[in-house]
């Protein structure tokens, strides 16, 4: 199966469609009167599609087993045909689009068994994804124009006794969305020079600034303290959805102190220095966090109108 440990969980939604078609009216009325020999289609089916969703994964090999939040499936009649819509809900990392279709599916084949002693020319016409929500495509704001600059915080770095892998994972993850880091650069772990980083990127007109390193206990680890005097406004949900997502997979990930904010309008977001920690905090992120952009310029736009 595909590795989905680093997608965050979302409300995600699938809305599949099956098709049915009887050869006569008089199996129609069967089906709505009730009166089909082994019983009534409808409920029997309805039954038969909300197993088949929670069951998905024991017969596609590459489907995770997930939580069903909901599961509903409709009949509607037209003519001769019966449309089943099957709609499944869950709150997970990965989509419910196979489960409807496998809903919409056996839904279908329960009918055909049912109804074929009294019609034997039952055909199950066309199975597809009508609709689906959820997942980062849902959340995905384009920010093309987006000048961005990546500074990883570090002594050991800076003094050329390590290499530099959290920042260019970072810088992979934002070209991942369509970003481009402007600006990439290397720096002690020093307060005066993180707060003269962060104010020359702001006077240049960057508005996203990610500090990487300097976040966690150690004596040198001072990025927070450089950058919470800068801020104009904090925004504290920023680093609890990432010290959330950390937290899922690491117990160590409640000692970060990481913070973010607006410097003017730019946005201060200050990551772990490990390479893992810092990727992580990225996936948890991006690109959900994107939207801040969107509702600062509306804000900003009510305040000068």
């Amino acid at each position: 199966m595909i590795n989905i440990t680093h997608k965050n969980t979302s409300l995600r939604k699938a809305i599949a469609q099956a098709v049915l078609t009887v050869s006569r009216q008089e199996t129609i009325t069967a089906v709505s009167e009730r009166k089909v020999p082994k019983g009534d289609v409808l409920e029997f089916s309805r039954a038969a599609g909300l197993l088949a969703i929670k069951k998905t994964s024991d017969v596609i090999p590459d489907c995770h087993p997930l939580p069903v939040e909901y599961a509903g499936i409709q009949h509607e009649i037209d003519g001769l045909n019966i449309i089943i819509n099957v709609e499944v809900h869950t709150i997970y990392r990965t989509g419910v689009e196979v489960e409807a279709m496998h809903g919409a599916a056996i839904t279908a084949l329960t009918m055909y068994d049912m109804l074929k002693p009294i019609d034997k020319n039952v055909t199950i016409g066309q199975i597809k994804l009508v609709d689906k929500k959820g997942g980062k495509s849902n959340f995905r704001e384009q920010q093309e124009d987006l000048q961005c600059a990546v500074i990883v915080c570090s002594d050991s770095v800076s003094a050329g006794k390590k290499h530099d892998l959290a920042g260019k994972a970072i810088v992979q993850v934002l070209e991942q969305h369509g970003l481009q880091a402007a600006a990439y650069d290397i720096i002690p772990d020093d307060i005066m020079q993180v707060q003269e980083k962060a104010k020359f990127l702001q006077a240049a007109g960057f508005k996203l600034a990610l500090f990487c390193g300097g976040t966690g206990l150690s004596p040198r680890d001072t990025t927070p303290e450089a950058i919470a005097p800068l801020l104009d406004r904090t925004v504290p949900g920023i680093m609890e959805a990432a010290r959330t997502y950390g937290q899922e997979r690491t117990p160590y990930a409640m000692l970060s102190r990481g913070i973010a904010g607006f410097m003017g309008d730019m946005l201060v977001i200050t990551l772990p220095g490990s390479t893992k920690g810092a990727e992580e905090s990225m996936h948890a992120l991006f690109p959900h966090v994107l939207h801040i952009f969107k509702v600062a310029r509306g804000a900003q736009h009510y305040i000068e109108s």
